[in-house]
């Protein structure tokens, strides 16, 4: 596939530069040719004053052979003596002025011939008057070396403005360029300035946002592998410990050392299954049973399941889910398990005389399910990653409730792919609201299941 001739050039500049001068040059040459349209006439001046000398000096008996084009004609008594060009003649002048002008398809002069004692004679020299075309050329050859100085200044003018313009217009374009060469290497703090608003101003902005992105992303995979790593290792170096208590006698098979060791090897499982599951929901992997979905009896069942295994917490749970919410359009399993992550959480964090309440209600045509507890509150500047994936408001308080960091990151990554979304509302020393949205039934697949 041959390159079209642009896509030769290097550069932006060179493309931008090239395009302005040859769209400048069109211009100065119809420019010109308009110009030289309306100007035709303007050479007939000159060329009426060149008759009149030819005129001149041949009633002065001066000329010896008239210039190509030009017919020298004699009026005398009234009529010429002499044959003139085709077409029509021009007036007869005997007055003994000078006279100028055109005649049909000719341009003549008519100059007196001054003799004491002879007839009056006029000398009329005659051209053939050019038509438009031959006109304007005419024109335009008469001027062409002023034409080729303007053209060239033009030009040069452009030039240099398309650069000085293109280098403003091209540097985020080259400080891109260089910012993406870095961020090849692993360095995702770069940013591009510009204060333009143009598409390249557009593009900066969009590779500003991306960079951030790429920097979040990458903090994200580090603090991953590491939380997942210290996560990983806690269970691991636990079973080792009474492994090795065991090998040298410090510890006995006892049934108390055996259930030690199988928590913290259930620990190590959930996380692992946690870690597989939320994998799995991220890249769209799990299918979702959905179907209409009642959420009366879904959040009594959850609520009955954490109040047993919260036993001797002193927390109180309660739900407050109208009879009449119509059902959504969801998988029970799933939503089964988002309630009981965030229910879970709740408890945990709540102090013993504390309340945690589930509600739901319907607004826009979406169903909101909310969780809120009498906790401690979370600080402002946690909520907005409270859903990221092993993320935790306070480190020390979370590790010693046991969770693995990643419930929320679950709830979420289920939420979104039953089109809903996920959120959280806190202020310290006040409890936390969890709240997400799912979509209700549509009556079709409602009235087919009643």
């Amino acid at each position: 596939m041959s390159m079209r001739p642009l896509e030769r050039l290097p550069t932006i500049r060179a493309k931008l530069g090239s395009t302005i001068v040859f769209a400048v040059g069109m211009t100065v040459v119809l420019v010109y040719f308009f110009l030289g349209f309306a100007l035709r006439n303007a050479v007939r001046s000159a060329d009426l004053g060149e008759l009149v000398q030819i005129a001149d000096r041949a009633a002065a008996f001066e000329l010896g052979e008239a210039p190509k084009g030009v017919t020298i004609l004699l009026l005398r008594g009234g009529r010429f003596t002499t044959p003139g060009p085709r077409g029509e003649a021009p007036p007869m002048f005997d007055d003994g002025r000078v006279h100028v002008g055109t005649a049909g398809n000719v341009v003549y002069a008519a100059v007196p011939v001054r003799r004491p004692g002879q007839p009056r004679e006029t000398i009329y020299a005659i051209r053939e008057a050019p038509g438009v075309l031959p006109a304007t050329v005419h024109f335009l050859r008469n001027f062409w070396w002023q034409f080729l100085v303007a053209s060239a200044i033009a030009a040069a003018l452009a030039l240099l403005m398309v650069r000085w313009l293109a280098r403003g217009m091209t540097q985020p374009l080259r400080d891109m360029a260089t910012a993406a060469r870095t961020m090849e290497q692993g360095d995702y703090s770069q940013r591009v300035e510009t204060r333009s608003r143009d598409e390249v101003g557009q593009l900066a902005t969009a590779f500003n946002r991306m960079s951030s992105e790429l920097e979040s992303l990458e903090q994200l995979r580090k603090d991953l592998v590491a939380n997942v790593s210290h996560e990983l290792k806690t269970p691991i170096t636990a079973l080792r410990a009474h492994l090795e208590n065991l090998l040298d006698g410090v510890e006995q098979p006892d049934p108390e050392t055996v259930q030690v060791m199988l928590a913290q090897a259930d620990r190590l499982g959930r996380l692992v299954d946690q870690l597989l599951d939320l994998s799995r929901l991220e890249s769209g992997d799990v299918p979702l049973d959905r179907q209409p979905l009642a959420l009366e009896p879904l959040v009594a069942e959850v609520v009955s399941e954490i109040q047993v295994a919260g036993s001797g917490r002193g927390v109180q749970v309660g739900c407050v889910v109208p009879p009449d919410l119509p059902p959504v359009w969801a998988d029970r399993e799933r939503i089964h398990q988002v309630l009981f992550n965030l229910l879970d959480n709740a408890v945990r964090f709540t102090p013993a005389g504390g309340r945690v309440k589930v509600s739901a209600s319907r607004h826009n045509g979406v169903c909101e399910v909310s969780v809120e507890d009498t906790g401690p509150g979370i600080e402002p500047e946690h909520l907005p990653r409270l859903f990221e994936r092993f993320y935790r408001a306070d480190p020390a308080r979370s590790s010693k409730q046991g969770g693995t960091g990643i419930g929320l990151a679950i709830a979420r990554s289920v939420v979104e792919a039953h089109g809903g979304h996920i959120r959280a509302q806190s202020e310290p020393g006040r409890g936390s609201v969890f709240t997400f949205d799912l979509p209700v039934a549509p009556a079709a697949h409602t009235t087919k299941e009643a």
